[in-house]
């Protein structure tokens, strides 16, 4: 009898184990690194923003238990545990929350450490459309949850919806979007340089200068843009820059100002870029005429 509720106990924990390896799975990340996974992970600490949204526009948001400084959306993760920004976070912050695994960008400091730790680290980094869409399937597979390519869809058809609500008048105008004061600049080859490029406008920026060149000033006053898209941050004493008052755009009132919130929505490159193309179209709207 006693043999028989061994036998038993040990056929129990063998159909445990396999039941474990069978949803045990490897991901490869940016850095071409394979991470094995012993199961979709419950606990995920995203240290960039655009990695927090995505994760919660599968459907996982109740999985993060941390996230950077700079995660402010959806509301829901405001309330989680800030470990500090993402290229130099908080390792101890990070390794308390016990986590299942851990997402973060190519430029973070950390993930050397973290990993020496024993913590699982993906890297992942999204920088264009075609990023976006791929970071999304590696999330799904991650978290198991088959939204990506429904998130995609609505994605792409937004964008679509958004520059077909852009008018002839306004197409093809010559655009400089700065992403800061230094100046950096979102260049054709970047995210939102496709985004442009999809509502019909021409960027100033070639591809040639990567995704997001700093620029010496004079490149712009000789570029002469006709529109200019900037944060409220960065546009601070724009029309008081060396030369920049004789740009048409400066000199004809046509720059649109984002604020703070709307700011974020067009740099993160992750499943808010519909709500970006939107507010790009606005402005060609408002001002591109």
């Amino acid at each position: 009898m006693k043999l028989r509720r061994i036998s038993s106990m040990f056929a129990a924990i063998g159909l445990s184990l396999c039941a474990l390896a069978a949803h045990a799975f490897d991901v490869v990340d940016e850095r071409g690194t394979t991470v094995s996974l012993p199961q979709p992970p419950q606990r995920i600490v995203s240290l960039l923003p655009s990695l927090t949204e995505s994760v919660c526009a599968l459907g996982a948001c109740e999985r993060l238990v941390g996230v950077d400084n700079y995660s402010n959306s959806p509301a829901a993760v405001r309330a989680l545990p800030q470990m500090g920004g993402g290229i130099e976070p908080n390792v101890e912050a990070i390794v308390a929350l016990r986590p299942d695994a851990v997402l973060l960008a190519k430029s973070s400091r950390v993930t050397q450490r973290l990993e020496a730790l024993g913590l699982k680290v993906l890297v992942l980094e999204p920088k264009s459309h075609a990023d976006v869409q791929r970071v999304l399937g590696k999330l799904d597979q991650v978290l198991g949850t088959h939204e990506a390519p429904r998130v995609w869809r609505v994605i792409d058809a937004s964008v679509s919806a958004a520059a077909q609500s852009v008018p002839a008048s306004a197409r093809g105008k010559r655009v400089y979007f700065e992403v800061n004061s230094t100046p950096y600049a979102a260049g054709e080859s970047s995210f939102i340089g496709e985004t442009l490029t999809r509502l019909g406008m021409k960027n100033i920026v070639p591809a040639k200068l990567g995704p997001f060149p700093k620029l010496n000033p004079e490149y712009v006053v000789r570029a002469n843009p006709e529109l200019i898209m900037v944060s409220v941050r960065s546009a601070q004493g724009l029309e008081q820059r060396p030369g920049w008052g004789g740009i048409r755009a400066v000199r004809e009132g046509r720059i649109c100002r984002f604020d703070a919130l709307q700011s974020d929505v067009l740099v993160r490159p992750g499943p808010r870029m519909d709500e970006a193309a939107r507010l790009m179209a606005q402005c060609l709207v408002d001002k591109g005429q």
